[in-house]
């Protein structure tokens, strides 16, 4: 059996399919109540991963544990040893857990302290792990689908920046491969999409798709700082801004870890525009 946790996340929704087809038994958790249908072999369990007590009865019997940190629990909560060793006591053998391309390029940034420490209780649990790190995720675009809707106009700081988002879907490929397939343990993917694109080319790309022009307007990095303040925790935002508008030599580098996993190219940001395309109309 296995436990996915954040089943109705970007990532979560697309990995449940897939291990369905794989034929696997699974528990999709998630802190509020399932209102979608599920694949056939999934059944839904309302339950926080933020507080294992809640997760004993959702993880007695369960071989896997596929472990997605959502909104506030990236910046607080129980300590990492809580959830990990109450999934070691239910019989879990494997984790794996979605965490950041900055762990990989700024090991020290105070921002992702806890997804390190959910990374260091896992690797030190005995059972077999993957960690995958993405980097920024092409599904960011979603915060621009109103403005495109109603302006055709994207607003966003650090214009000409760019950087290879990855598509959601293929991390939850990956995330199947590694829940599914042996040859995985012990491995930390690095997932990046195919090419370095910048907030104005991906501006350009959604019009495109659309078949109608989309104006570009860039915001100062005080403006961007007080929208993301509405939605994202206040130690995460200087941090992701430093990405954005600064980022590392490695954080611009294409990845060959998606292409190595899935055997196949990762995906461009016009397919994830084109699947998602009624939130852009």
């Amino acid at each position: 059996m296995i436990v996915v946790t954040g089943a109705t996340g970007n990532i979560g929704r697309t990995l449940l399919p897939l291990l369905s087809e794989h034929g696997k038994d699974v528990v999709a958790v998630s802190r509020s109540a399932q209102t979608s249908p599920l694949p056939a072999g999934v059944r839904h369990t309302q339950a926080d991963p933020g507080i294992s007590a809640s997760m004993r009865l959702v993880l007695d019997g369960a071989d896997a544990l596929f472990l997605l940190l959502g909104g506030e629990l990236n910046g607080a909560g129980e300590h990492p040893e809580a959830l990990i060793g109450t999934a070691l006591d239910a019989g879990v053998k494997r984790f794996v857990m979605v965490s950041s391309q900055i762990n990989t390029t700024r090991p020290d940034a105070f921002s992702h302290t806890r997804l390190r420490d959910f990374e260091t209780a896992i690797r030190a649990s005995g059972a077999g792990f993957t960690i995958l790190r993405p980097g920024g995720f092409a599904s960011n675009a979603f915060a621009w689908s109103e403005s495109v809707r109603t302006q055709r106009t994207v607003y966003a700081p650090f214009g000409d920046v760019a950087l290879p988002v990855v598509d959601p879907a293929d991390i939850a490929a990956v995330a199947a491969a590694a829940l599914c397939e042996d040859g995985h343990e012990g491995q930390t993917y690095e997932l990046t999409g195919p090419e370095a694109i910048s907030p104005r080319r991906q501006a350009e790309m959604i019009g495109q798709v659309l078949g109608e022009p989309i104006t570009f307007t860039e915001l100062s990095r005080a403006q961007a700082h007080a929208h993301m303040a509405q939605f994202m925790p206040e130690e995460v935002i200087d941090g992701t801004l430093d990405v954005l508008g600064v980022p590392l030599p490695a954080e611009q580098q294409i990845s060959p870890d998606v292409q190595r996993v899935l055997h196949r190219p990762a995906t461009p940001f016009t397919d994830w525009v084109a699947r998602n395309l009624p939130a852009f109309r």
